[in-house]
């Protein structure tokens, strides 16, 4: 039987189309995954993420713990209040999942990693940690809302509690900010500027659920979210990521640490002979000139050799179908892509098309 979030009953009374989505009854769209598209890059959304995996790590070995676990270093984060995206690696390089971690405290972090993943990812962390001093707490009972677009932080900030609304105005990508039950990050996986708040009583998230509401911040769904974080070029795990390629194949190369030279951590070795190697494949953004949808796991021909799409939609704000696709390293320019049995006409552009609003592909003649 699927998980319901705290704010079931609030999708349901908004008409949402429910789905099976890792395990959990979340909403799809609430009537229209295009306005609710649109709302995001021209105002603001709300969307419950409350099916995210919460976990906090504890103690005096948690920054030593954290920086063999991950790919990226904890060390950057210098003071509490900072946070970074990475990966968290198997021994062969491969990805078990991405995340985000913040620094909370002196020895005291929060991971946000993917619903879907929970199980492996909390098996993993857990395995690791074992004989350390620190603990691994899964915050199983917060919600999660993620408050996104250009008019996102100000719409959320006068319903904030008192004490934290010139610390929030003030945060800059990728800080937080925690007091009282309250946990709110300058992040978010649709290439606008926005909140995630983390909520502890399930009663004050409804509450502030339905007072963006009333401030004209539309509920949006999983539909609306994947379209987004795909223009933004925003990886998908278990599309675009997956425990059968590293990060230097998937777009994500900036988020290994390289420096110091002497930190060990989970799959560096790997990794290291894979960059002396040169890798073969790389994640791009592809364009549709032709007619069609690209999707997942449609396949991709170049002058360089075959591909495939590995996310593929159709993009509500260039009005095109996009995609990312796994291609050979030294594939540029023309491609094809095989959509129903037909050969469509593609272009292989940098992996990112829409960010703050801002078109950042050329679209030619179409």
């Amino acid at each position: 039987m699927s998980k319901t979030t705290p704010l079931y009953t609030r999708h349901q009374d908004a008409g949402a189309k429910l789905v099976d989505f890792g395990g959990w009854q979340m909403p799809l769209h609430y009537g229209s995954q295009l306005d609710e598209h649109h709302a995001v890059r021209n105002r603001a959304g709300i969307f419950d993420v409350s099916h995210m995996t919460v976990v906090d790590v504890h103690g005096a070995d948690a920054r030593a713990f954290l920086r063999n676990l991950l790919a990226n270093d904890v060390a950057k984060l210098k003071a509490p209040g900072r946070g970074l995206y990475g990966c968290m690696l198997q021994e062969s390089g491969g990805v078990i999942d991405d995340l985000i971690v913040y620094r909370t405290g002196a020895d005291d972090y929060r991971l946000v990693v993917n619903a879907a993943t929970r199980d492996k990812d909390l098996a993993w962390i857990t395995a690791r940690a074992n004989g350390r001093e620190l603990s691994v707490t899964e915050r199983d009972s917060a919600v999660m809302l993620a408050v996104q677009g250009p008019e996102a932080i100000a719409m959320c900030v006068p319903l904030l509690p008192a004490e934290l609304r010139s610390s929030v105005e003030g945060l800059r990508n990728f800080q937080c900010v925690a007091s009282g039950g309250w946990f709110v990050a300058r992040t978010g996986y649709t290439g606008e500027s926005g909140l995630e708040l983390i909520i502890d009583d399930s009663r004050v998230a409804l509450d502030l659920w339905d007072a963006l509401n009333v401030a004209g911040c539309k509920p949006c769904g999983l539909g609306a979210r994947d379209t987004l974080r795909l223009e933004a070029g925003l990886c998908l795990y278990g599309q675009d990521l997956d425990e059968a390629h590293s990060p230097l194949v998937s777009g994500l190369d900036w988020t290994v640490a390289w420096e110091p030279a002497e930190r060990h951590f989970v799959g560096r070795a790997a990794l290291e002979e894979q960059r002396r190697q040169g890798p073969t494949e790389k994640l791009t953004g592809l364009l549709l000139e032709d007619r069609g949808i690209m999707r997942h796991g449609q396949p991709v021909s170049t002058a360089q050799g075959d591909g495939v799409v590995t996310s593929g939609s159709f993009s509500p704000t260039l009005g095109r179908s996009i995609a990312l696709a796994r291609v050979p390293a030294g594939a540029q320019g023309d491609c094809t892509v095989q959509i129903r049995n037909a050969a469509r006409r593609a272009r292989l552009v940098p992996p990112a098309f829409v960010r703050n609003g801002e078109v950042l592909v050329d679209l030619g003649d179409g």
